[in-house]
């Protein structure tokens, strides 16, 4: 009996689900070719890496089963209240009940091609999503505390489901009559926060690319308005842009030069 290529098996390893998965490896166990022993050794660890995967997700919805009586759970999360140029943006996404999306994490933990993966992937599944920002004026205007409220405010009012509680990223957000769970780190503990993360960092890093485009000199792309020593330098020499926030250059540039 003719053996069965090496190359048609490796096809089925590639292709294969979990379960398929689990089907193959033994199928092929006792097939004592070294190229069929090395794809059931990858596949045993692959099996293995998808299910510590699936472990993981388990505990990122540790909240979304604690509320699983309400039935709009929204996760609320921010970006960029650090930097010295730019908006803060605010994500706002409520998935439906049962939605597991692979690897989505803290958006800080992720990769930018990952994070660029995974809000496709959100976008495609959430039963809503919402992005609201606040620009440098108005950080300036009433604070980076406030202003990222505002923003919270704006996101949670874009989405097209009304939520019927917020698990939010740490805060309390005032002005909003939806009970809300704050949770110290829940963009790593939350899966709809982690969804809500990905979102506000994404919109924000896309937006930052394009003022790179109308003023390179900044560098906006690369380091999306934190305060890398590149970034500061540029301040030195070209003074602050319209995308500066003025209230946070105050120990980089001379009072008179804001």
């Amino acid at each position: 009996m003719t053996q069965e290529k090496i190359k048609d098996i490796r096809e089925k390893f590639e292709r294969a689900d979990a379960a398929d998965l689990a089907e193959l490896i033994s199928r092929y166990e006792p097939d004592e070719r070294a190229g069929v022993a090395a794809l059931v050794a990858r596949g045993r660890k692959r099996l293995a890496s998808g299910q510590k995967e699936e472990e993981r997700l388990d505990h990122m919805l540790l909240y979304e089963r604690k509320y699983a009586d309400f039935q709009a759970i929204c996760g609320i999360d921010e970006a960029g209240r650090g930097p010295l140029a730019g908006p803060v943006v605010a994500g706002a996404v409520i998935l439906p009940k049962g939605c597991r999306i692979r690897y989505l994490n803290d958006s800080k933990q992720l990769s930018a091609k990952m994070r660029e993966q995974l809000f496709e992937e959100i976008m495609e599944k959430a039963a809503a999503v919402g992005v609201g920002m606040s620009s440098p004026a108005r950080i300036d205007e009433i604070n980076i505390l406030q202003a990222t409220y505002e923003a919270m405010r704006k996101a949670i009012g874009a989405l097209a489901v009304k939520p019927d509680i917020l698990l939010n990223d740490a805060v309390t957000i005032p002005g909003v009559d939806i009970r809300q769970v704050p949770i110290i780190k829940g963009d790593a503990k939350s899966l709809s926060i982690a969804a809500a993360s990905v979102i506000a960092k994404v919109t924000r890093d896309r937006l930052m690319v394009e003022y790179d485009k109308q003023m390179p000199q900044y560098g906006f792309a690369g380091h999306k308005g934190y305060g890398s020593a590149a970034h500061i330098q540029a301040i030195l020499e070209y003074g602050p842009s319209p995308i500066h926030r003025r209230s946070f250059l105050k120990n980089f540039v001379r009072e008179e030069n804001l």
